[in-house]
């Protein structure tokens, strides 16, 4: 197959068709800001409505084919923080866990589209976060902001525990 050929993007019918048949690669983003020391000092958090409440959520989105994870990585953060985050992707991205959505409520991490696996990264952002397309706010929060009870109650469709999972994993869970 000639590269030409590749198309990144399905149309909506085929992507529907398939989303109710074979499980989708996501990634999972939580953009922090680290002092010198690489310290975790703040976690960002996307402000959207969804439906008729206010919700977080982290940077998410779906690998398209062809693409690296590194690309992904850095598209879904200039997509939901804007061109000018600066993001620091690792030269060998490992995620920090794996998180499984389904389709049915209650069965672990949910999204009602489809079956999905994701990736999951804590990634610093060195520059200016905006608010892209359909996010309202960038939230910076200190670890224990994010933790705050009212702060995971905004959090939905598992993105909470993915956080306390993060936080964890470099050392800021209290």
């Amino acid at each position: 197959m000639a590269s030409d050929d590749i198309t990144p993007w399905l149309p909506p019918e085929d992507l529907d068709r398939v989303r109710r048949q074979v499980p989708m690669l996501y990634v999972d983003i939580v953009p922090v800001r680290v002092d010198a020391q690489g310290q975790v000092q703040q976690v960002g958090l996307l402000l959207r409505v969804t439906g008729d409440k206010l919700t977080r959520a982290l940077v998410s989105g779906r690998v398209l084919y062809h693409e690296t994870l590194r690309q992904a990585l850095t598209r879904h953060l200039e997509k939901d923080l804007g061109a000018l985050c600066l993001p620091r992707i690792p030269l060998s991205p490992q995620p920090f866990t794996v998180g499984e959505y389904f389709p049915t409520p209650g069965a672990g991490f949910h999204d009602p589209r489809q079956h999905a696996v994701s990736l999951a990264y804590v990634i610093p952002v060195d520059g200016d976060c905006q608010p892209q397309q359909d996010t309202l706010e960038v939230g910076w929060f200190t670890p224990n902001e994010a933790l705050l009870p009212e702060v995971q109650a905004e959090l939905v469709d598992g993105h909470g525990t993915l956080l306390r999972q993060a936080l964890g994993h470099v050392g800021r869970l209290q």
